[in-house]
């Protein structure tokens, strides 16, 4: 079955009251886009949708956070959650949809919008035609900065969860296409903040000075050097330097620059040779040049590897819900970070990704200000999330 068939399939499992529902509320959605943790609006708007569809045990959790509970059908069975992200980002749109943000200077430029839609998609699903065990719907604030996930693990909304699903929107594959694989998906997102102190001095006599301007630019082109010499080639891995500020004239040798980065990796042990490198390098580096160095490293989001057993139960549901040939290969190594990995250091899950290519449309990267998910892929995703519940609570 092709995509563009798969996506009718999931489009017909909706009634067409349901289908003009929730493309209205991705459309309120986009146009009234929030920041992270302050998505009031986007909450109270989901919460009641939510409400009103018959979902039970609607509350606000972690600030801006909201969920709910769909009962199945049978005591004791597995409770599965559904975890859709609901914030937006700093980036002004210009994709000239009749429902673009109107919030100057924010727009959902990574589906989110959608995220949340189809979130509320697979709880009408749900509703009417319930998994055995109890669904936990969670609508997630702040994943854009990685917090957002360990807010809702630490409310308790999460206690007594057997399995977690969830999946993001991505323009690489056409709508009606899913990715579900074992495996890493996402990396690693830690951070680092180098202080290279030195002594400032004149311009015209940097003999009198320690330079920390020529010693950040040795530790730029050093720490290339961790991924290219101190990792196994196998191991993928990525460390980027991504500010430097220092120094206020041109003929002024300052006493410091401040430099900030970010690490990747797709598994712990290079997770954890990142920091330590990076860190021992940088400081390596700045005696080699007379100066110091402050290092400070910051743990962020950890990888994303689906076990194998509940990446099964996605792809079953995929095939269920859309019909056989649905599920794509990812073919891709992704070193992009997701703060859903934070269920999954405690809860076992799948995180897939979704299509949202319309036919012909052009492969365009998330966090564009000229990004936009087709709006197909609400009931792909609504359709596969509610078979994962229903499968993944059977204990298949």
């Amino acid at each position: 079955m092709g995509a563009a068939e798969s996506a009718a399939r999931a489009a017909a499992l909706f009634s067409s009251a349901e289908r003009s529902q929730l493309l209205e509320l991705r459309r309120a959605l986009h146009r009234e886009p929030e920041l992270s943790w302050k998505e009031e609006q986007t909450a109270a708007r989901l919460a009641a949708t939510l409400q009103a569809a018959g979902a039970h045990d609607v509350r606000r959790v972690a600030g801006t956070g909201v969920v709910a509970r769909i009962p199945g059908t049978r005591g004791g069975a597995l409770t599965v959650a559904l975890r859709g992200d609901i914030d937006a980002l700093p980036i002004h749109e210009e994709t000239g949809l009749d429902y673009a943000s109107l919030v100057p200077g924010v727009m959902h430029a990574c589906g989110h919008d959608v995220h949340a839609t189809w979130t509320v998609a697979a709880a009408l699903r749900l509703l009417a035609s319930p998994a055995e065990g109890d669904v936990v719907l969670v609508l997630q604030p702040a994943e854009e900065v990685g917090a957002g996930a360990s807010a809702i693990l630490e409310s308790g909304a999460l206690d007594g969860v057997a399995a977690i699903f969830g999946g993001h929107v991505d323009r690489r594959f056409a709508v009606g296409e899913v990715v579900a694989e074992a495996g890493a998906l996402a990396a690693s997102a830690d951070s680092f903040t180098l202080e290279v102190i030195g002594r400032g001095a004149h311009g015209a006599r940097p003999h009198e000075s320690a330079d920390p301007i020529v010693a950040a630019a040795a530790i730029v082109t050093a720490l290339q050097t961790v991924v290219a010499r101190r990792l196994d080639p196998a191991a993928p891995a990525v460390v980027s330097v991504g500010s430097i500020h220092g120094g206020v004239a041109s003929n002024v040798i300052p006493e410091r620059v401040t430099m900030t980065g970010t690490l990747r990796a797709m598994d712990p042990v290079t997770r954890q040779r990142l920091l330590d490198e990076v860190a021992r390098l940088s400081v390596a580096v700045g005696e080699a040049h007379g100066v110091t160095v402050r290092a400070e490293m910051e743990r962020g989001t950890p990888p994303i590897v689906n076990p194998e057993r509940e990446a099964a139960v996605a792809r079953t549901a995929a095939e269920l819900a859309l019909g056989a040939g649905t599920v794509v290969p990812f073919g891709i190594t992704n070193m992009g970070g997701e703060d859903f990995a934070f269920y999954m250091e405690r809860i076992p899950g799948c995180f897939m990704r979704i299509g949202a290519r319309e036919a012909g449309g052009e492969r365009t990267a998330a966090h564009s200000p000229r990004f936009h998910a087709a709006e197909g892929a609400i009931f792909v995703g609504g359709a596969v999330l509610a078979e994962c519940a229903r499968q993944a609570s059977a204990g298949a």
